[in-house]
């Protein structure tokens, strides 16, 4: 069944409604506006959690509504619900109606189609029993306890989603979309006399169950957060001050998610509230440094076919050898600043309008091997992964603390530190990167980017590299 085939036997063959009555509704809902649409949602997820060597929730939610959306310059009305009828949407119409009442706007065309399809439509869910899962959760934290006698505890999470969309606008033009996603994750508390330590791994993206599950995917997960956790246990006060830092590939990524990406999204930039805000086509990097936003990865985490606006995404160049070349955009913003929308126009779901935002931002790798980075350094500090950071839009200041580092000592990686944190501003940093690695590398698939009181799934990545005069806080006397 094709994607437009299942939307509409979940959003019209189901619940009744008529199509054509429905595009009339929406058509006098936005009559005099520049833009909107009706974003049609059904979605079905679940969370099992397995700690302290038992089952200790399991649950499962079905989630349905819409949300209705009129555009009028630079103001938005938006109404939304969870009944799927045709009088619930005359009422949120008479609601966002209010907005361009009045006004005789041209409303924009809509998105151009694709055929193009980065993941399959098959329901996740249903491709595994509970029981099943079960076993694969207790089948996981035997492993990791059988592994090493340190282990003192154990949590093992499998989340699944289906999510069905349909985006309709006036006309009757629409676009539909099937998306699942799924993340298994392990956590591990290590202990050594009165001291522990943990270290987290997951993996994830859209696509069934069964990838992620077979015995060599999910040891490799389980033997990972293992790792980082022995690992914590034999460091030492990281040291503090202004210092060279490498970052290493894949997951650091989100620093520059975070420091940099928000900061190049459309919305802070049209209303000059980004560090980056009037500074298209100046150097804002070092050269080398090439940075972009791609929706149309196979199966990522952070892809989608098409955004919650009905724009198909794209491979979006932000910073190409330093120089800024483009924002995130979607609809209402570009339009505003005269640009063409990115794919960026992204929702947490039907009861949330849509906004700029990332869907898998990462830097281009360099042509430095990764060990030449290492053995350049006299003293610094090799960052490996992150955990929670802070970061402030306008000024691009953000503050991240690492949960594995080690120290680099005359060129060789040395002793794992524990609490050490960086302390900086995207922009300016970008600009202290003085070698880019030939190993990039994306996450695994767990991010979860936060925006507005919106969460949605991203990725992130990047290779190794070396920044100068980085500040980090640490916690040795």
């Amino acid at each position: 069944m094709s994607n437009s085939a299942t939307t509409n036997q979940l959003f019209f063959e189901r619940t009744g409604m008529d199509r054509t009555r429905v595009t009339g509704a929406v058509e006098d809902a936005l009559s005099g506006a520049d833009d909107g649409e009706l974003f049609l949602e059904y979605r079905q997820s679940e969370t099992l959690v397995f700690d302290d060597g038992q089952l200790k929730s399991a649950n499962f939610d079905t989630a349905q509504g819409f949300g209705l959306r009129s555009v009028a310059g630079e103001t938005a009305g938006y109404a939304h619900a969870t009944e799927l009828s045709e009088d619930a949407i005359k009422r949120a119409g008479e609601t966002v109606r209010t907005v361009c009442r009045g006004r005789g706007g041209t409303f924009a065309e809509p998105p151009q189609g694709t055929n193009f399809k980065l993941y399959g439509e098959d329901n996740p869910l249903q491709s595994l029993g509970f029981e099943d899962k079960v076993k694969l959760l207790a089948d996981i934290d035997a492993y990791v306890r059988g592994k090493d006698e340190r282990v003192k505890q154990v949590s093992v999470s499998l989340a699944g989603n289906w999510q069905a969309v349909e985006v309709l606008r006036p006309g009757g033009s629409s676009a539909a979309d099937i998306r699942p996603l799924v993340r298994l994750n392990v956590s591990v508390v290590a202990g050594q006399g009165e001291r522990m330590e943990n270290g987290s791994f997951g993996a994830g993206g859209r696509a069934e169950y069964e990838r992620w599950v077979t015995p060599d995917n999910w040891r490799n997960i389980a033997d990972e957060a293992l790792r980082q956790a022995i690992v914590n246990l034999d460091s030492v006060p990281a040291p503090a001050g202004e210092m060279t830092v490498v970052l290493g590939p894949g997951w650091p990524g989100v620093l520059l998610h975070e420091a940099v990406g928000h900061g190049l999204e459309g919305d802070f930039n049209r209303k000059k509230t980004s560090a980056f805000a009037g500074l298209m086509g100046e150097r804002v990097a070092a050269p080398g440094v090439t940075v972009v936003d791609d929706g149309t990865m196979d199966q990522r985490r952070g892809s989608l076919t098409i955004d919650d606006e009905g724009t198909p995404t794209s491979n979006t160049v932000l910073i190409e050898d330093g120089i800024l070349k483009g924002f995130m955009q979607d609809r209402m913003n570009a339009r505003l600043m005269g640009m063409a929308p990115t794919g960026n126009g992204r929702r947490q779901s039907y009861a949330h309008a849509p906004m700029p935002r990332m869907t898998n931002t990462y830097m281009l790798g360099g042509d430095q091997e990764p060990e030449e980075i290492i053995q350049s350094v006299k003293n610094g500090l090799y960052a490996v992964n992150f955990g929670g950071g802070q970061v402030d839009i306008t000024s691009g200041k953000y503050v991240f603390s690492c949960t594995e580092a080690y120290l680099i000592e005359d060129g060789k990686v040395t002793a794992p530190v524990k609490g050490a944190t960086l302390i900086g501003t995207g922009p300016e940093d970008l600009k202290r990167v003085t070698m880019i690695g030939n190993d990039m590398k994306l996450d695994t698939g767990v991010g979860m980017c936060g925006k507005d009181g919106q969460g949605v799934p991203v990725g992130v990545g990047q290779p190794t590299m070396r920044l100068e005069n980085i500040t980090v806080g640490g916690t040795a006397a």
